[in-house]
């Protein structure tokens, strides 16, 4: 109801009777406005959430990058002012495509150490079972080619653990070999290994369903029947790359080496036996090569190591398939270790 004055009286308008009235419909307007309330804050705070995250990802991607800057451009050691010194490059675990032991690690390292005017000689530091001919036979022929352009420069090869295989391949190279008389020398062959699973999936009558293009495309694999042409195949060209590592080995050794049937049959020694055979050459360690051959006691470590941020990098991306792709045909490829 409204007065002559046209103003409304509390009570007096429509729905506000209909809610003092209807009571359910007050709680159900009151709960949807708290939902839409409550919906509202949770997407603010979400907001917020996801906001933080994007610029913590920049800064820790910027933080990143600054770091590998002043890692590549100042973390380097300035060689040049520090006179005659030993030179050192490290090879730890496999010879392969990536890691301390791949030629695309190892050759920078070598062309520093050697072009380096202060260096008197480089050292190689080997500890590794062995791993890829192909990388092996790459930093082989690199050490040659330095060992030409710089004959006043010795290389030499300190053994720690083991040295066989692959990583044996790259040592015969030097001018000189040290072991302890308890390293791993040796392992002078190559060897391609894998599975095969014919006679298990006959049991569980499973079909082995492979199509190619050319009759030799399912060479070894390993979920088909191995044939005498394809052992054959497998073994004429296993045969040929331990005749080149056998080359190589003869070469770096000359008549140092004392060749029995065994030299060459695969079998390792032991550090002592390894001098007697002329696979080495004496007792040392990387300090007493420095001190007492090359008389520069002073070791510059020219390895290329990793750095924080690739190590951090590697973790993502095409790396994780790379390794799988690789882990599924390892078995598949020549390997000397």
């Amino acid at each position: 109801m409204s007065d002559h004055t046209g103003i409304d009286h509390p009570g007096d308008h429509p729905s506000e009777h209909r809610l003092a009235s209807n009571p359910t419909v007050s709680n159900w307007e009151r709960e949807t406005l708290e939902k839409l309330v409550f919906a509202s804050v949770q997407e603010r705070r979400a907001a917020r959430r996801w906001s933080i995250f994007f610029k913590l990802s920049f800064l820790t991607v910027a933080l990143l990058a600054l770091w590998a800057y002043y890692d590549f451009n100042f973390g380097s050691t300035d060689t040049e002012n520090l006179g005659r010194h030993t030179a050192l490059i490290e090879i730890n675990g496999e010879i392969e495509a990536e890691g301390s032991g791949a030629a695309d690690t190892v050759i920078p390292s070598l062309n520093k150490a050697f072009s380096d005017p202060g260096s008197a000689a480089v050292v190689l530091r080997i500890d590794s079972p062995g791993g890829s001919p192909v990388q092996a036979g790459i930093i082989v022929d690199e050490i040659q080619r330095l060992k030409r352009g710089y004959p006043d420069k010795p290389l030499y090869v300190v053994v720690d653990e083991i040295c066989a295989s692959g990583g044996y391949y790259i040592a015969s190279a030097a001018d000189r070999i040290y072991v302890n008389k308890a390293s791993i020398v040796g392992s002078v062959g190559v060897l391609m290994d894998s599975f095969g699973f014919t006679g298990t999936m006959d049991k569980l009558g499973i079909e082995r369903r492979l199509m190619t293009a050319g009759e030799n495309k399912g060479f070894l694999d390993p979920f088909s029947p191995q044939s005498d042409k394809h052992k054959q195949h497998a073994q004429a060209m296993l045969n040929e790359i331990h005749q080149q590592f056998i080359a190589v080995v003869r070469a770096g050794r000359g008549k140092r080496l004392k060749e029995t049937p065994e030299t060459f049959s695969g079998l390792y020694w032991t550090g002592a036996k390894a001098v007697d055979m002329g696979l080495a050459d004496a007792f040392g360690t990387v300090d007493t090569v420095a001190r007492d051959i090359v008389k520069a006691e002073d070791i510059v470590d020219y390895t290329a190591h990793e750095n924080l941020p690739e190590r951090v990098l590697k973790k993502f991306g095409a790396a994780v398939g790379e390794s799988a792709v690789k882990a599924a045909y390892h078995g598949a490829v020549p390997a000397v270790r």
